[in-house]
């Protein structure tokens, strides 16, 4: 019977779960040892924890972070045609019940959208520190950067733009390199590099908006600023599409990978050169 929650490795337990999943973990075959540390002097458990439980709940959270998007897209070029009209014909919709309504939404959805952002920003931190870990456990040897900076890499001003696209790439290798035969191989990042490029452009093109709707006066400004914000939202919406294919996907690797009962190429000699 396979395990019930991975669907990939046979169950050990009694109520349905592999040993990847369930926590449990055999002893090393004969003639393996455990593997070495990695950047940062960092050691790693012997075996793998499970990722599969965070990437759910990851993606939930940027199905969360999508709909509030869309309500605010919505609230947002209601608001900007109230705007709009005001600069095109006097109309004086915007100061009359429905266009404070129309704010009022907006300001909701700018909230929600905040709070989804928040709660999707640390399940995913603890995630990518989860799989940053796992690769570890991989090949600690590919990996370029210390678990640590799966956390701290994302708060380093500037920075910030590349340190995570590191720790990921090393996670990425060490996931993805495994055949069912011991073989390597090698994955396309192109999930990867999709993900942080639309979350670059995402951080950026917001940042130009925000400051353009906070300068924004006169009827035609206001306009304008709440097109471009409603652009945001959808390539917001674009990265967080991409970001459930990377979750996804490297999940997917390291659970094949354990099931696959691969260690890192220090302690199988000859895996990689």
């Amino acid at each position: 019977m396979l395990c019930t929650r991975c669907r990939i490795r046979t169950a050990v337990t009694d109520d349905g779960l592999c040993t990847f999943c369930s926590g449990t973990r055999p002893p090393l075959p004969d003639g393996l040892l455990p593997p070495v540390p990695g950047p940062g002097g960092w050691g790693a458990g012997t075996w793998p924890r499970s990722p599969v439980g965070l990437s759910r709940a990851v993606t939930a959270l940027l199905g969360v972070v999508i709909a509030t998007d869309v309500f605010a897209i919505g609230t947002g070029l209601r608001l900007r045609g109230f705007w709009d009209r005001l600069a095109m014909d006097g109309s004086l919709g915007v100061h009359r019940a429905d266009g404070r309504l129309a704010e009022r939404l907006y300001g909701i959805a700018g909230v929600a959208q905040g709070t989804a952002l928040t709660a999707t920003a640390v399940v995913f931190i603890i995630w990518f520190h989860r799989t940053r870990r796992n690769a570890e456990v991989f090949d600690a040897g590919v990996q370029r950067m210390g678990p640590g900076w799966a956390v701290g890499g994302w708060f380093v001003p500037i920075a910030n733009f590349w340190l995570p696209y590191r720790v990921a790439g090393g996670i990425w290798e060490a996931s993805a390199q495994t055949r069912s035969d011991g073989g390597w191989r090698t994955v396309p990042r192109t999930p990867l590099n999709l993900w942080w490029s639309a979350w670059v452009a995402t951080l950026l093109f917001s940042r130009f908006t925000g400051s353009t709707w906070a300068r924004a006066e006169e009827p035609e400004e206001i306009a304008r600023a709440a097109g471009l914000v409603a652009a945001a939202d959808t390539l917001d919406i674009v990265a967080a599409v991409l970001a459930i294919l990377f979750v996804r996907a490297v999940t997917r690797m390291q659970v094949e990978r354990a099931a696959h009962g691969a260690l890192p190429a220090t302690v199988v000699p000859g895996a990689h050169k």
